[in-house]
């Protein structure tokens, strides 16, 4: 495959991942909008997204043994169908209890069927050595994706808000449905463009033997030290950018904005997204992964600091300026840190367990994080409670920046081994 080839399948990869998950957090754009059409309290809200993490977690290995097995073209784009069929139910607002089965359906298409599969991909596609730039791409091209769906999804909303006619209900069930339809419509274009057939572990030659089970496989993998120190990183630079979800009510909360001036906020926060991932994955490729991840999650620690401390006191374009990047700094690790998968030595038959095994360790945060939220911040979030939140996300990022360290001496310090397969 040339390396034009490579890039064409990346684009496709990255666009089914920028349909996919917008609509899924469509909080990060209208937590408080949608909070009243759906008549539901914030601690209700974040009960649902505790059950998707829970979700997510339950179905992370069985998503990568799936990822091993099955076609990477039909998991991506049956997950993408199924996502925006449910978001056509999500328009309705429906009462809490079918919530809860909505969020366990996105749960199953945008974890089980989809994540490893999609993460799998491109590190079939990837060169060893510009691992760190095409996952940079990828963050970027879903960021670019979700930015552009986001913009014109806010201005729609704003538009239809504006107008005495359209309630704030309707118009966020017709942004709900732009949404939905858009996850549908892309489904083809991966199903017929998206080239699987490069995957060594569907080839005759390649099948797993019968004596080499499931738990022999996650033996192999308990065995590799770097992994699960990988997936530690991981997890510090989710769980800094899980907060960033929250920058919408509490720039409404804190500096007394409006839900659309919120909302322009924190689309621009998602246009950092492709400029933070791409420069991040050209510089982890020409020096180091892990120090890079360390040089980021410290100073989104920092940076998020400031914001809990003294950010409430600034101005509107100063808090602007100051989300947007922490914005960069998060996306910038985020971008990184699935390329550290190259650094571990892992073979390809078990790469998509290996993805869901990273993925129960790195994406915690979306079990646990809701309910420290709701611990925290409450029914009735209080800016005191926000600083609280994000002096412990700051703590957690600090953490990883040492693991992160800890990783590049052990990787600088092991001799090279021949890649193969076990």
């Amino acid at each position: 495959m040339s390396l034009r080839q490579r890039y064409l399948q990346l684009a496709l990869i990255s666009l089914a991942g920028g349909a996919i998950y917008p609509l899924v957090y469509l909080r990060q754009n209208f937590e408080l909008s949608l909070l009243e059409a759906l008549g539901i309290s914030a601690a209700e809200l974040q009960s649902c997204y505790a059950l998707l993490g829970t979700l997510f977690v339950v179905t992370y290995l069985p998503s990568g043994w799936l990822a091993d097995r099955f076609r990477l073209r039909h998991l991506i784009a049956g997950s993408l169908v199924a996502t925006g069929l449910i978001g056509c139910w999500f328009a309705t607002f429906p009462p809490l209890e079918s919530l809860r089965v909505i969020f366990i359906g996105w749960g199953l298409t945008s974890g089980l069927t989809f994540w490893a599969a999609m993460i799998k991909a491109v590190t079939l596609i990837a060169p060893l050595s510009a691992q760190g730039r095409f996952f940079g791409w990828l963050e970027g091209g879903r960021g670019a994706v979700e930015a552009s769906l986001a913009s014109l999804a806010v201005a729609l909303f704003a538009l239809l808000v504006s107008s005495s006619q359209v309630a704030s209900g309707t118009s966020l069930q017709i942004v709900i449905l732009f949404y939905s339809g858009f996850s549908i419509a892309v489904a083809w274009p991966v199903l017929i463009g998206l080239n699987d057939d490069h995957d060594p572990t569907l080839s005759a030659g390649q099948e797993s033997s019968p004596s080499r089970g499931l738990i022999a496989d996650l033996g192999l993998l308990a065995r590799n030290p770097n992994l699960w120190l990988a997936g530690l990183v991981m997890l510090s630079g989710y769980q800094l950018f899980w907060t960033t979800y929250s920058f919408s009510a509490f720039i409404q909360i804190g500096l007394g904005l409006s839900a659309v001036s919120a909302g322009v906020i924190t689309v621009g926060r998602l246009w950092m997204r492709p400029i933070g991932a791409v420069i991040a994955g050209y510089l982890s490729d020409w020096s180091s992964r892990q120090l890079v991840l360390a040089g980021l999650l410290l100073l989104g620690a920092l940076l998020l600091l400031v914001l809990g401390g003294f950010g409430i006191s600034w101005s509107g374009m100063q808090v602007t300026g100051l989300v947007l990047l922490i914005g960069l700094i998060t996306y910038g690790a985020r971008g990184v840190f699935w390329a550290t998968l190259a650094d571990c030595d892992v073979p390809n038959r078990v790469k998509g367990l290996a993805i869901g095994s990273l993925s129960l360790i790195c994406y915690a945060p979306d079990v646990v994080q809701p309910l420290i939220e709701a611990r925290l911040l409450g029914d009735a979030p209080q800016v005191a409670g926000y600083q609280t939140y994000y002096r412990w996300a700051a703590l957690v990022a600090l953490m990883g920046t040492g693991v992160a360290l800890w990783l590049h001496l052990r990787i600088r310090n092991e001799p090279r081994k021949p890649k193969k397969e076990a």
